[in-house]
């Protein structure tokens, strides 16, 4: 029996279990096959498809398979590698949108240098790479998995992985924030350009890219998976009253006492607050 491992990522990957429901259409796999689809969703008369399953009957299913085929998150590899299985590994792709990047093609090729499993490069290749597997013979598991993760998440460090992930991140915040201190400064100045008072102004201002602010983060940049979208909007807009207060105290403390050029004052207020707005919303508010 083939064990198709698909893991509980967010994104589908239908690409694997395609080429696989093909091999069999074709002959080429003869062997019964059982998927953990996770996600995907997917309908074949020659597989049988679970979208998950409680836990002993997924241990159970681990233990009689003869070959298991998964996808490239380390858990699901671990786990395997723990039984000691017969192992083939298809990493998720950036470029087919099964994941943010190409991190699990470089863990995967980690595991295969070390001797533990398969890599399938070739999806129109599955039924060869299955007949290959069935002589393969892994290095076994010995019990030093903390080493081993520790060893993974080296290597993914110094291929600037996790750096890859945070940037993303990071620069996405930069590019909204820089777009929410544009409808900040410009409803600011609309506004001033009409006489309404300097303290009206910013705090009208405000609330405008703070609404801006919140969906841009929740979408796009943080990708929250909430799902208490109040509670998220509560939290958010009680820091960014916080930072708030501190943007008032500074255009004050610049304008009003040091005499400083009011639009200056802004872009300089608005530079310290995206700092400090990053650091609550990625500590405190949007959940992964």
């Amino acid at each position: 029996m083939i064990l198709v491992v698909l893991g509980t990522q967010d994104k589908t990957f239908p690409r694997l279990v395609q080429a696989i429901d093909e091999a069999l259409e074709k002959g080429e796999i003869k062997d019964k096959v059982v998927v953990q689809a996770g996600q995907t969703k997917y309908e074949s008369k020659n597989m049988e498809i679970f979208d998950f399953l409680p836990a002993p009957e997924f241990e159970k299913l681990m233990d009689e398979a003869d070959i298991i085929i998964t996808h490239g998150g380390a858990g699901s590899i671990l786990s395997a590698i723990q039984k000691n299985k017969k192992i083939i590994a298809a990493p998720r792709l950036a470029k087919y949108k099964e994941h943010h990047n190409d991190h699990q093609k470089q863990i995967i090729g980690e595991f295969v240098r070390q001797g533990y499993l398969l890599e399938l490069e070739d999806f129109s290749k599955i039924g060869e790479m299955i007949e290959k597997c069935k002589k393969f013979k892994p290095k076994k598991f010995q019990s030093n998995t903390k080493n081993m993760i520790s060893l993974l998440e080296n290597y993914i460090d110094q291929n600037h992985i996790s750096w890859y992930n945070k940037s993303r991140e990071v620069l996405s915040y930069l590019f909204f924030g820089v777009c929410t201190t544009f409808v900040n400064i410009f409803t600011f100045w609309i506004l001033r350009m009409f006489l309404v008072p300097l303290l009206i102004s910013n705090m009208i201002a405000w609330i405008l890219s703070v609404l801006f602010a919140f969906i841009t983060n929740k979408v796009f940049v943080f990708e929250s998976k909430g799902k208490n979208v109040f509670q998220e909007g509560i939290s958010f807009f009680g820091f960014r009253l916080f930072s708030l207060v501190m943007d008032m105290g500074l255009m004050y403390l610049l304008v009003e006492v040091l005499s400083s050029n009011e639009m200056l004052s802004k872009v300089i207020t608005n530079v310290f607050v995206i700092v400090i707005n990053y650091v609550f919303s990625k500590l405190f508010i949007f959940k992964k």
